[in-house]
Order: C-alpha cells, then structure tokens, then sequence
C-alpha cells in the first residue's frame, strides 16, 4: 500500500545520485501524491512529467526566506527532494529549525559519506567528516582519516595548496565524484603534485601524512607562541594551558574572549572541539583583524571578533558559558558586566599583571570567592657560553565558577 504524505506535515526524501530511478516505489508514490514537491534545480528536473504536483525550487537566500516559504506548506502535503541522508550536511538540518520535529519525516538514502567510506575502504569511526574545508587546520595530524564535503570543484586545489603549505605534501587525496552514479569516478595523487581537473559534485577524501621532521600542532591547550601572529599581545603558552584549564571548554559552549589581543585563548577553546564557540573582543583595529586571521589559519574560521571596547562592546552579545579577560579588568563597569552576564557555573579567569589589577582581582575573590594563583614562568637563555633562567613577568590568575562561596 502507498504511503501518503504528511498533510500539514514535511516528507523528506533522500535521492540518490541515480535519481528518480534509484527511488523505491513507496518514494515514488509519496512524491506522486504530493501538492507541493520542494527541491534544487537538479532533483526538480528529474521528475517524470506525470507528477502534477506544484514545483517549488528553493529561494535564495535560503535561511532567510524559509520562514514565509514553510508557512505557505501549512495543511498542504509537502514532499522535499534531497540529496542522499538529508540529516549529513543537508536540509533536514535546517528545515528542523522551521519545522516541528513531529511534522518532519525523513526518508534517507546512502549518504555521501556512506559510499567515500565504502570506496576507500574507511570504517566509520576511523573517519572525521569536515562539511567546510575551512577547519581542515585543527585535523591535520599523521594517519588522519578525512573525509570533506566540497563545495565546488575547487576545493580539492585549495586543499592541496594547504596541506603543502603546512608541510603535509605527500599526504594523499582522492577526489570521488558522481558517487552511486553510471559515471562515478576517482582521481587520486599526493598534495604536492595534484593537478587532476574534477567535477562539482564529489567528495574529497583526505590521508594526512607527516614525516618525524614535520611540525604539527598538538590539540591539547598551549599551542607554541610562534603559531600566532601577533605585535606582542599575547597570552603565553604556559599562562594559557593554565586558563583553558580553568575555562573548561565543553561541546557548544560559549567564551567571551575580553581584550583577546591576538586571539590564542578564543582560538585554542574553539580547537578543543568542533562545536566550541567564541566571541574575541578587541578595541584595536589591527588586532582584532590579527585574531581572524589567527582563527582562520589554525582551523576554527567561525570565531567571531567583536570589534570594541569593554563593557560597551559587550552590551548586545550572547550570554556567555566562559569568560577569559586577559586585558582591561581595570576598566570601570568591565567585570561587573562579565559577572552579571555569567551565569549559574559559568566560568571566569582573569590574568592580572600590573599591580593595579591585581589589586581588583583580589578584591572580587574576597567578595565571590575563586581560586587565585600566581604564575611565574623562567626559561632558559644563553648567557655566553653559559644557559641561565630568564623570567617572564609574574601573572596573578584569578579563576572562579559562579555560585562558588568566598
């Protein structure tokens, strides 16, 4: 028996890149039942002639304009034509914002990544999808398994200009285009001398590969000083480890970076997972262009710098889970703000160098408690022919969990 779309409600459905052919015939039942049939350019173009059904292609911009369009769906059945599993990088994922969750139906089909994995031989959790070659930066490291869902036919190059760039030129990349269709095909080869021409539509696999001479940055907190640009504002690597410590990034949670300078502790929060997000502050032009440029070169492009000073600049931003203030907690009005907006657990580390912040930070730890350490690094320098200990200036690092007792 033939199943009927949803009425008032979204049916999903998955199409191979063997198209209409490729459905089974309950999905093609469900489509031919449909009022509205909603889909790309290609998926709409595939539709036998008999379907009579209202063709809808998606609006441009889409986010923008899917709330008008889903309320002309209500009491009509709606079918949407997807490619592969709608739930991996596709419109499912989007349409769960618009849609109740009880009027959305998805019927998936192999997904993409499902048949890389199966091309490569690659078991699952041997793998890591990236849906933006962006943040390829935080995943390079030897044996790593990727898989990147390009964008345009472009991608592959940008890739490999990458990966060279990072020293990596013999990892190997394969480019499967087509998947699932007659014409699927793969072009493989080394970063360093790609140069094979590829379709739009195709997924790249990615093999990093590092020799023992290759520097690749670590994904726990402290990256080395050298890995950002900055003009000497810089939170140093020993003094960072030991605020990301105290910050705890968790999956989706949300850092404030106040007076970020260069960027390294929003940057390494967000490293520390893929769904980390931070908002750097910074009231110098130069800097706050300096901390992107940071963020996108390591990996983690979504950061969001916030150009202005505390506390005006924080004013309309989202309620933060971590608070960092590594510059201007003498400035009135800076910590009460952060305080106030930080809630029930919420995290605060404050970096106090001068006497005079000092003097504030161990004023608030004896009105709301927390932690207060003083951190003294010294490293060795050559002294002639002779190594003696040079220190950096002593930091007090106040660290405090909201709802903590004095």
């Amino acid at each position: 028996m033939a199943e009927t779309p949803t009425r008032g409600g979204v049916d999903v459905v998955g199409v191979g890149a063997d198209g209409w052919d490729g459905l089974s015939d309950r999905l093609r039942a469900l489509v031919a039942q449909a009022e509205v049939v909603v889909g790309g350019e290609r998926h709409l173009a595939m539709l036998p002639s008999e379907i009579g059904a209202e063709r809808l292609p998606w609006p441009s911009p889409m986010r923008e304009a899917l709330p008008g369009v889903v309320e002309t769906w209500a009491g009509r059945r709606v079918v949407v034509l997807a490619s592969g599993d709608p739930y991996v990088a596709g419109i499912a994922t989007t349409l769960q914002d618009f849609v109740p969750a009880e009027h959305l139906i998805v019927h998936p089909a192999v997904s993409s990544e499902a048949l890389a994995r199966a091309r490569m031989g690659w078991a699952a959790e041997t793998v890591t999808l990236l849906r933006d070659h962006a943040v390829l930066p935080r995943h390079l490291a030897d044996g790593q398994r990727l898989l990147v869902l390009s964008r345009d036919a472009d991608v592959p190059d940008e890739v490999a200009a990458l990966l060279v760039s990072a020293g990596l030129g013999t990892s190997r990349l394969t480019a499967l285009a087509n998947l699932g269709a007659a014409d699927e095909t793969a072009a493989v080869g080394p970063a360093d001398s790609w140069g094979h021409v590829v379709p739009s539509l195709h997924v790249l696999a990615v093999e990093v590969v590092a020799d023992p001479s290759t520097t690749v940055l670590g994904w726990s907190a402290g990256l080395p000083d050298d890995a950002f640009e900055h003009d000497g504002q810089l939170t140093k690597r020993d003094l960072r480890a030991s605020a990301l410590a105290r910050l705890a990034p968790t999956p989706g949670a949300l850092l404030w970076d106040v007076g970020a300078g260069a960027g390294s502790v929003g940057i390494e929060w967000m490293r520390a997972h893929p769904t980390c997000r931070t908002l750097a502050v910074e009231s110098h032009p130069d800097r706050a262009a300096n901390v992107a440029d940071n963020a996108a070169r390591l990996g983690v492009p979504a950061l969001r710098v916030v150009e202005g000073r505390a506390p005006d600049a924080l004013t309309d931003l989202p309620r933060p889970d971590a608070v960092f203030v590594g510059g201007g907690a003498t400035r009135e009005g800076v910590l009460d703000t952060v305080w106030d907006r930080l809630g029930p657990g919420g995290r605060l580390v404050v970096h106090a160098v001068t006497l005079e912040t000092e003097r504030v930070v161990v004023d608030w730890a004896s009105r709301v408690g927390g932690e207060l350490t003083r951190v003294a690094v010294e490293t060795a320098r050559p002294i002639g022919t002779f190594t003696g200990w040079e220190p950096a200036r002593a930091v007090v690092q106040w660290a405090v969990t909201k709802g903590e007792t004095p």
